[in-house]
């Protein structure tokens, strides 16, 4: 027997089914069923479960159209709108400004055909002849009434077509004469430009003279029509059936109206009930097909303001890869506070997107040639514009990629021999000494100092405390970590540096080409709060830089193409996971930054470490220097770094061996000692030009390193 008692779905009665004992249901048996017993009891009445009292929300969302385009308001995008008009004006104008003796000669080679389609045209037009096929079909029409009307019509045109044709005549026969006499350079002027006409006039139809100086592809506009259809190629099953019953009643609709968005289109939508766009993102490639545009162009991302079913697809003009961005605003002029969020790149719709390094370890990881190094310059070249801020940047690749940012950083090393493996380890010990006073510094400071028991920017700015911003960045980081004598205490002291730098001021920068256990190590890999994805090739690395569950989620890395150089997934800066064009600041342009940025810290008094010749604790009295001035003799001007290099190695053999030429000029670079070709002699006393340096350089170095360690 069923109980109807009142549920809670969508005004429907919920009924209740009770189990009936098993000794009433009757046997399967040939005889007549017994006799049913009606309940006599009052069954209630149904009640719906949905009030039609209850007072509606009430709350309508307004969302306000800009008055102005979104363009005219937003800086960049101005600048960017009017600088491409201007370059595309000023481009026609030079292009068409060298072109115009060939456009003369080529219409003046047409003028006489111009000349002879005038002519007809003029006929024609004296003569009615547009009027001919209504003349000719009422004579068919022996419609007398309606010829004679056109014949008259037709009479008085050709009279005045006529008076004004000889007269036209006549007044320029004239003013040519007089032209001739008057003003003989006029008439020339006047011949020209009417050849000219003519050569317009006889130009053909489809081959003009004078051609576009830019081309343009025009690009299919988005339509609602094109959304769906290539939505309905990812072949989700929801979306699909949400499409062909017409979407309202699965949830799905357009929210807004397709807009222009930056260089591209804009759709905003809700999806299907339980869809939501992270299932988009996983099927980008069959969206692309579907709205016909190349994979670079299609990026779906959900809407953090909305719910979770709210999707927006931008689809860009250009591939990401092919549209040209803007300038780093910090190339040029500009300083840094590394507590607040700084501009490193842009999004999809050339957007300035930013990044706080603060309170955070960071992760890149990628394969060979995608821009990880250049990726890792930059976050150093942000740091380094924070005066306040001490630099160490390790380059184990040894190709010196970080070399710009000498002149800032207090600990700097380029390769990864032993030497310089042991320098690293040196200086992470200090790293891991300084990490033990700050936390002792920051455990005595009162609470209405420190409440948070962390560095903030106030204490960051009080020298006698020093809690300055620390910026570690190793590049390649899986050499150290895998090398057999250090790599333990160097993944343990990293690791510590991961877990509890933030709190004390420091950050931590790994960047790797090898995203596996061994070259990230999971303390690392799973404790940093920045992680920046280029291009990997397989969903291992992928989780691996960008957490556990990110491929599952539809946030790849492996989507990215050899094309896709400084592209990336950006996880961390903000709730959801970010493709993000790093800026592109090449090498000069680096050494440019750093050596404002040098400035900037002169200022302040922050200018330490390799910066003015001081190395770690443990090689403090390895003086490169000093040792470079011993071995070569005070009546030698000039010595072949390769010959510097051999005499170092006898002189100091723990630290200087394996050196070779290029050592040596590496070590002196940030010293301002440059290298040139020298005459030497060999051991054979053949004469011959080679890379060298000269003494005076090396004792003047000397001189001006002395001068800034005192006035630091």
């Amino acid at each position: 027997m069923t109980d109807t008692t009142p549920g809670p779905i969508n005004g429907h009665v919920l009924t209740k089914l009770h189990p009936i004992p098993p000794e009433t249901i009757p046997e399967a048996r040939t005889e007549q069923p017994a006799p049913v017993v009606e309940d006599t009891a009052e069954t209630p009445a149904p009640v719906a479960v949905d009030n039609p009292n209850l007072p509606s929300p009430g709350v309508t969302q307004e969302k306000r159209r800009p008055i102005l385009a979104p363009w005219l308001t937003n800086k960049p995008d101005f600048l960017a709108t009017t600088r491409h008009a201007g370059a595309n004006a000023g481009y026609s104008a030079l292009f068409h400004t060298v072109r115009l003796p060939v456009y003369a000669l080529r219409l003046g080679l047409m003028a006489p055909r111009g000349a002879c389609r005038f002519v007809a045209d003029t006929n024609r037009w004296v003569w009615d002849r547009e009027a001919a096929p209504l003349r000719e079909a009422a004579v068919r029409a022996e419609d007398a009434v309606e010829y004679l009307t056109l014949a008259r019509l037709r009479a008085n045109r050709v009279r005045l077509r006529g008076m004004v044709t000889v007269v036209s005549a006549v007044f320029g026969v004239g003013f040519a004469l007089w032209l001739y006499v008057m003003a003989p350079a006029f008439l020339v002027a006047f011949a020209a430009g009417g050849i000219l006409l003519c050569g317009l006039a006889g130009q053909q139809p489809d081959a003009p003279v004078v051609g576009p100086a830019v081309l343009k592809t025009e690009v299919q506009k988005m339509t609602g029509s094109m959304v769906l259809r290539g939505l309905d190629a990812i072949g989700n099953a929801k979306i699909s059936a949400a499409i062909k019953k017409g979407g309202d009643m699965n949830g799905m609709r357009f929210v807004s109206e397709i807009v222009r968005d930056g260089p591209g289109y804009r759709a905003d939508l809700d999806l299907p009930y339980g869809v939501t766009p992270d299932d988009i993102m996983e099927a980008r490639s069959p969206l692309a097909s579907g709205l016909r545009r190349k994979l670079g162009c299609v990026w779906p991302s959900p809407d953090p303001a909305e719910h979770e079913g709210r999707l927006i697809l931008w689809v860009g003009d250009k591939p990401m890869n092919e549209t040209t961005k803007p300038a780093w605003p910090l190339l040029k002029d500009g300083q840094v506070d590394l507590f607040k969020p700084v501009v490193f790149g842009n999004d999809q719709r050339m957007r300035d997107m930013v990044v706080t390094l603060m309170f955070a370890s960071v992760v890149i990881g990628s394969i060979p040639r995608m821009g990880k190094t250049f990726l890792l310059r930059l976050l150093l070249l942000i740091a380094a514009l924070d005066p306040r801020a001490e630099l160490h940047g390790f380059d184990f690749k040894g190709t010196g990629d970080l070399g710009p940012l000498e002149p800032v950083m207090h600990r700097y090393r380029s390769g990864e021999d032993d030497p310089d493996v042991l320098y690293v380890l040196h200086a992470m010990r200090e790293l891991k000494e300084e990490l033990r006073r700050r936390a002792k510094v920051i455990r005595s400071l009162p609470k209405s100092r420190c409440p948070e028991s962390k560095v903030t920017p106030e204490l960051a700015n009080d020298k006698s405390l020093g809690l300055h911003p620390i910026v570690i960045g190793a590049d390649e980081c899986q050499v150290p970590f895998e090398h057999e004598k250090y790599g333990a205490e160097l993944e343990s002291i990293c690791t510590d540096i991961t877990k509890r730098g933030p709190a004390l001021g420091m950050v931590g920068i790994f960047a790797t080409q090898r995203p596996d256990r061994a070259s990230l190590p999971p303390g690392i890999s799973a404790n940093a709060v920045l992680r920046f994805a280029l291009k990997v090739m397989t969903h291992t690395a992928n989780d691996m830089v960008l957490g556990t569950g990110a491929y599952k989620a539809g946030i790849r890395a492996t989507m990215f193409s050899r094309s896709d150089r400084g592209i990336c997934w950006m996880s961390g800066e903000g709730d959801d996971p970010q493709i993000v064009a790093s800026a592109f600041v090449d090498g000069p342009a680096a050494e440019k930054v750093v050596a404002r940025a040098r400035k900037l810290r002169e200022a302040y008094g922050n200018i330490t470490g390799h910066a003015i010749g001081q190395g770690p604790e443990a090689s403090a009295g390895m003086d490169v220097l000093a040792d470079v001035l011993s071995v070569i003799a005070a009546d030698e001007k000039t010595v072949w770094c390769e010959r510097i290099a051999a005499r170092l190695t006898v002189l100091r053999p723990d630290t200087y061996t394996g050196w070779k030429a290029e050592n040596v000029t590496n070590a002196l670079k940030p010293w301002g000692v440059k290298t040139d070709q020298v005459w030497g002699q060999t051991d054979g006393g053949e004469g011959k030009n080679r890379r060298g340096i000269k003494r005076a350089d090396v004792a003047a170095a000397i001189t001006r390193r002395d001068a800034d360690r005192a006035a630091a």
